[in-house]
């Protein structure tokens, strides 16, 4: 394991992934309602249920379970729809004074959307290992399944207990993807692009 070249790359991706989808957009949030902005405020409300797919990916490779590979793609692809989907939130955002607040927010935006742009280019060369349990067993993908390993052995710290946290993970996938569907299906039809309710 220790000879695959791209291990660093792997794990900074990681990291890099705690910092955007994560701490910086968990402080915008928490600056944004200090500062009563409700447009970042409802964009950034929307982004946590977004990306909530990224924790529910990590449950899901825990156990080494291969649609973790596309869950994890498809995580990165919602995200940055929902980041410049909403035309109301778009013109609201716009329209603010250029202060801090804006201007960090919006550098977090373009930066989250380029992250999870490249993350999606590179994750395409991986979808092998969501297709092929002999091929999941190389060195190549097993790689991807240390980091969830590593935040287990933080947080769920209990021997044996990969397939409940798999299950945890499946069941959150399932209760995204109804919520997904529903939005789709229907509020998506009755408020288009606007995200405000009318």
């Amino acid at each position: 394991m220790n000879q695959i070249w791209f291990r660093p790359l792997v794990w900074m991706d990681y990291r890099l992934a705690v910092v955007f989808t994560v701490v910086l957009p968990l402080m915008l949030l928490f600056w944004a309602i200090f500062q009563k902005k409700e447009a970042i405020v409802k964009l950034l409300i929307i982004y946590w249920r977004v990306a909530s797919l990224l924790m529910i990916t990590i449950y899901l490779l825990i156990p080494g379970w291969r649609i973790g590979f596309f869950t994890g793609i498809f995580a990165r692809l919602l995200i940055i729809i929902a980041l410049w989907f909403w035309v109301d939130l778009n013109e609201e955002i716009r329209d603010l004074p250029k202060r801090t607040l804006k201007i960090a927010f919006t550098s977090w935006r373009w930066a989250t959307t380029i992250y999870c742009f490249l993350g999606i280019l590179a994750s395409l060369l991986f979808i092998p290992c969501g297709l092929s349990a002999s091929k999941l067993n190389t060195p190549f993908c097993q790689v991807w399944l240390e980091a969830p390993q590593f935040y287990r052995t933080m947080f769920h710290n209990k021997p044996d207990n990969e397939g409940f946290l798999g299950f945890m993970g499946m069941v959150g996938l399932t209760i995204y993807l109804l919520y997904l569907l529903y939005f789709v299906l229907v509020r998506l039809g009755k408020q288009g692009r606007s995200a405000l309710e009318q």
